[in-house]
C-alpha cells in the first residue's frame, strides 16, 4: 500500500531534517490560518531564528500579501512542473529580517491535486532548507494533500473560531487526520475494519468510539492493542482559539481538549488564544504584517506567549 510506504518515508525524512516543520491548518476557510502562520513566523524571526514560510494553500495562495510581499514570480507550481529545479530558487525575502517565503500556486490546475511523489519531494526538500523553522500554511478542509502535510510536520496546529461551524469542522479535521494516520500504519492492517467502524461513528454513539476501539482490540489481541495505543499517543495536535471576546470563548479550547480525550483517546495541546482585535483587518488592507503595523496590539503578547509554549514542547 503506497500510503503506508509514504508514512514510513515521512518518518525517515523527519529524522534527517535540518529544520523543524510546523504546519498550521484549520477545518474551514476564514478562521485566520494565514494570519496565525504569518505572525508566528514573524515571532520566530524576531527571536533570532531563521524562518521560511511556505504557502501550501494550493490554488488559493495569499501568504505573500500577509507578509507585505508582491506576488512572487516563481511559485511551488513552477517547482512541481519542473520549470524550477532547485527549491531554493523559490525563496523570496520579506521586510522582516530572518524571514523568507515560498509562495504557493496562483493557479488551481494541477498543483491542487498533488501526486504523492510530489508531496514527498516537496517535504524532503523543505527539510533541507537552510532554516531553523519551516512553517506550512495549509489549505482548509480535509483533502489528502492537507492531511498528509499536517501528518508529516513535526508539530501541527489547528486554528479555530469560537463558533459552531468552525468547531464542528475542527472535529471533522481531527477525525480525518487521525483516521488517515492509522490507515498508513502497516502493523494495523489486520484491524482496519474495526478502525473504519470506529472512525465512522458519531460523537453521540459512545459504544463505537475510537476509545472503545482500543478496548476491543486489547481484548482480541493485547499486543496489537498496545501497538494501536502507541501510535495514537504519537498523534498530539495543537489548537489555537482565534478572535476570542470572552472567557467563554477561551474555555471552548479546554472543552475541545476534553471531548478529544474522551472520544478519540488523544491528548490535544491547547497552546493559546488570540484576542479579537479590529486592527487585524486594517493590517490586511494595508498589506502589512500585523505585528509590524501594530506593535502595541494585545495580539503581540498573545503570539509571543503562544509561540514560546510551542517552542517549549518537546513532542
Amino acid at each position: 500500500m503506497s500510503i503506508i510506504n509514504d508514512l514510513n518515508n515521512n518518518e525517515l525524512l523527519s529524522h534527517h531534517r535540518k529544520c523543524k516543520i510546523w504546519a498550521i491548518g484549520g477545518g474551514k476557510g476564514g478562521v485566520g490560518k494565514s494570519l496565525v502562520t504569518a505572525n508566528t513566523s514573524i515571532c520566530l524571526a524576531l527571536m533570532g531564528y531563521k524562518v521560511v514560510t511556505v504557502d501550501l494553500d494550493l490554488g488559493g495562495a495569499n501568504m505573500h500579501t500577509c507578509l507585505g510581499v508582491p506576488i512572487p514570480e516563481k511559485t511551488l507550481s513552477d517547482y512541481v512542473s519542473k520549470k524550477v529545479t532547485d527549491i531554493n530558487d523559490l525563496l523570496v525575502s520579506t521586510p522582516i529580517k530572518n524571514l523568507q517565503i515560498i509562495s504557493g500556486a496562483q493557479d488551481e490546475l494541477g498543483i491542487a491535486n498533488l501526486k504523492q511523489m510530489h508531496k514527498n519531494k516537496i517535504l524532503s526538500k523543505l527539510g533541507d532548507l537552510d532554516a531553523d523553522y519551516v512553517l506550512l500554511d495549509l489549505g482548509a478542509g480535509t483533502s489528502y494533500n492537507t492531511l498528509d502535510f499536517f501528518i508529516s510536520a513535526d508539530k501541527g496546529a489547528l486554528v479555530i473560531l469560537p463558533e459552531p461551524t468552525s468547531i464542528e469542522n475542527t472535529y471533522r479535521f481531527i477525525k480525518s487526520v487521525y483516521h488517515r494516520r492509522l490507515k498508513m500504519i502497516e502493523e494495523l492492517l489486520d484491524i482496519q475494519p474495526l478502525i473504519n467502524q470506529a472512525m465512522n461513528s458519531k460523537l453521540s454513539t459512545p459504544q463505537n468510539t475510537p476509545v472503545e476501539l482500543i478496548k476491543k482490540v486489547i481484548e482480541i489481541n493485547p499486543e496489537m492493542g498496545q501497538k494501536l495505543q502507541r501510535e495514537i499517543s504519537k498523534f498530539r495536535p495543537k489548537i489555537i482559539m482565534n478572535q476570542v471576546r470572552s472567557q467563554n470563548d477561551i474555555d471552548i479550547g479546554f472543552s475541545i481538549q476534553n471531548v478529544c480525550r474522551r472520544y478519540f483517546g488523544i491528548n490535544i495541546d491547547y497552546v493559546g488564544y488570540l484576542d479579537y482585535d479590529a486592527s487585524v483587518w486594517q493590517s490586511v488592507k494595508k498589506r502589512r504584517p500585523l505585528l509590524m503595523e501594530f506593535p502595541n496590539s494585545k495580539l503581540v503578547n498573545n503570539f509571543d506567549r503562544m509561540v514560546q509554549k510551542m517552542l517549549d514542547m518537546n513532542d
